[in-house]
């Protein structure tokens, strides 16, 4: 071996490679693979297994139970970090490879990296069919890994050595750029994994990824600033794109000098501080009345860092001027033509930065500054309403248990959802008080999030009290990362909350026309239906018997002394607490498209097809 190379295995060579991988933004420096999850069995055992082994000084392993999981735990980490470090992801072929699908449809969608290693078929054929492998009969290339292709943002299968050099460059220029981040895939088949080859040391060399500041086109930032001088009744909608640029500090000075009042998705929550002046809440269908009422009337909507989902948009019906105009400052061009906008095209931080300087001296109506501030004020004492619980010796109801929440947390704490019932109450009534604390993945709005990712934040943030809010639904998805968190001694706060069914997908079903079949966790009654009693399941011992510190709370006042006691713990541990099941939160202020059947013989949906058709007529295409 001559000097300039390197005789390794592939494995070795990627995992000595992903070692060396630092980002830097604003002068800071962070790796860009922070560690690796991973299961192992055939196909990554052997290969990706023993690198990981013999190189442990270099790269951190973290064990995982669930494959989803463990890239649920990666986004978690990737966010909290605004972007700027991820973590790696290994599986064997097969189930451990397919497991992945989910977790990567989630990162992308929600534009955050994640770094995928499956293990794959022999490139060479020498043993073929594998144990687990997908024959194909006219498509002998393809194996369950394509599966992951429609969601990853740059896809590779390493059929040789050297392949790897090209493929490993691509995928951290994928993972560092903000503007085409999501779920990376190198397919790795098991024998190129252990192959060795002779490497340039070049290629082992620290490698400084800049995540770079876009500015904004001159052009585009004089239309803008035009556009938005022209204004009478501007709101900006803050998407999850102002926390990954860190731009919270140039929206709150745009916003203190030019009085434009900001809405906020439920990525951006939390971009102003919840008592700033001009901070309206969350908008769209799970938004506050102050927010849609405003949106409804707004000439000129300012979206910063917002993909325009159907919840923000009310599905078309939200912005109802009849000359409203879109401005849209994004890091993708993609998202920024949304709407028909003018686009700002840039760093969500250097475009905020350079429109406020183009709208020097500008500031809104002090009548409607005045509007959206008695607005507001009127909906902080709807919030106030929810929260507050007048029996303390009562049976809490999910509101009132946001509300003990509320008053335990500091404001560094992290309050993770992402699914159920829990993600409106959140974006309606939270009073997020820094930009980490809001942690709602509501892209995928994926089920079993909540514990995995708050093992990802917990490392992201060593001694940050980190609080996962699940339901029943959603802990019986995926529990399992509670063993994990137990081993890495990660003191992350489960709050579990039982209300013996699927809470959210139950109302929606009622509203329209499916009557709530299907939605409780109670035994089946003989005409088919699930009215009988709830079913004999203690959740509550099930997370004790996985290692967690468990505290049982029946009342509004145990469960601040739970919750109170949580935070404190220095170890895993749950809070279990069975809600009323009354509705306690402020009903929607926005419609959601959910089509009801066109045609039914129960009157239910009859009703319910009515409704939609009413407020379907309201749709509007921004042209």
């Amino acid at each position: 071996m001559s000097a300039t190379t390197r005789r390794l295995t592939t494995a070795q060579a990627l995992v000595r490679f992903l070692s060396a991988q630092y980002t830097e933004r604003d002068g800071v420096r962070r790796r860009l693979i922070a560690g690796t999850w991973g299961i192992f069995g055939h196909g990554n055992v052997a290969g990706l297994g023993q690198a990981l082994v013999e190189y442990r000084d270099a790269m951190p392993y973290h064990q995982g139970r669930n494959e989803q999981a463990m890239v649920h735990a990666a986004v978690g980490h990737a966010r909290q970090l605004n972007r700027l470090s991820a973590q790696a992801v290994t599986t064997s072929i097969g189930p451990g490879a397919t497991n992945l699908v989910t977790g990567a449809a989630l990162a992308t969608i929600n534009r955050l990296p994640v770094l995928l290693l499956p293990g794959d078929y022999f490139a060479s054929r020498a043993a073929d069919p594998l144990l687990q492998q997908l024959e194909h009969p006219v498509e002998a290339d393809v194996s369950v890994n394509d599966t992951l292709r429609p969601v990853s943002r740059y896809f590779d299968r390493i059929t040789r050595p050297e392949a790897l050099i090209a493929s490993a460059l691509n995928a951290m220029r994928v993972l560092a750029d903000p503007a085409e981040t999501g779920a990376v895939t190198l397919a790795l088949p098991q024998d190129v994994q252990a192959e060795a080859y002779d490497w340039p040391e070049e290629f082992f060399a620290e490698r400084v990824w800049t995540v770079r500041r876009t500015a904004p086109d001159p052009v585009e930032l004089e239309a803008a600033v035009a556009a938005v001088r022209a204004a009478r009744r501007p709101l900006i909608v803050a998407g999850g794109g102002v926390h990954h640029s860190e731009a919270e500090d140039a929206l709150r000075a745009l916003v203190d000098a030019t009085g434009i009042p900001v809405a906020s998705t439920q990525a951006g929550k939390g971009s102003l501080r919840h008592d700033h002046p001009a901070d309206l809440g969350g908008i769209g269908h799970t938004g506050t009345a102050v927010s849609d009422a405003l949106a409804r009337t707004a000439d000129v909507v300012i979206g910063v860092g917002t993909r325009y989902t159907d919840f923000t948009t009310a599905s078309g019906t939200l912005f109802r001027d009849p000359g409203v105009r879109f401005v849209n400052l994004n890091v993708t061009g993609f998202d920024a033509h949304k709407l028909a906008a003018r686009t700002l095209v840039c760093d969500a931080r250097t475009g905020l930065e350079r429109l406020a300087e183009g709208l020097a001296g500008y500031r809104v109506d002090e009548v409607y500054e005045a509007e959206y501030r008695t607005g507001k004020a009127r909906w902080d004492e709807v919030v106030e309403a929810a929260l507050r619980a007048d029996d303390d010796t009562a049976v809490p109801t999910q509101t009132q248990v946001l509300g003990a929440l509320d008053s335990v947390v500091g404001d560094e704490d992290v309050v993770i959802n992402a699914a159920g019932s829990l993600p409106g109450d959140l974006h309606k009534l939270w009073r997020a008080r820094s930009p980490r604390q809001y942690h709602l993945e509501y892209g995928y709005s994926c089920m079993g999030y909540e514990i995995p990712a708050a093992l990802g934040v917990q490392q992201a943030a060593p001694g940050t009290p980190v609080w996962a809010l699940v339901g029943d639904g959603t802990y019986l998805m995926n529990p399992t990362e509670i063993v994990t968190a137990v081993q890495e001694n990660l003191p992350v706060k489960l709050v579990l909350v039982q209300n013996h069914g699927y809470a959210s997908i139950g109302g929606l079903s009622e509203s329209v026309g499916a009557e709530r079949y299907g939605t409780a966790y109670r035994h089946r009654a003989a005409d088919g239906s699930f009215t009988g009693a709830p079913l004999p399941v203690d959740l509550a011992a099930n997370a004790a018997s996985l290692g967690m510190e468990v505290l049982r709370a029946k009342t509004v006042r145990e469960l601040r002394t739970a919750l109170a006691e949580a935070r404190a713990s220095d170890r895993p541990t749950c809070v279990y607490v069975e809600t009323d099941p009354a509705p306690t939160a402020p009903p929607a202020e926005a419609w959601w498209d959910v089509p009801v059947a066109e045609v039914a013989t129960r009157e239910a949906a009859v009703r319910a097809r009515e409704q939609y058709d009413a407020q379907v007529a309201g749709r509007r295409r921004h042209l």
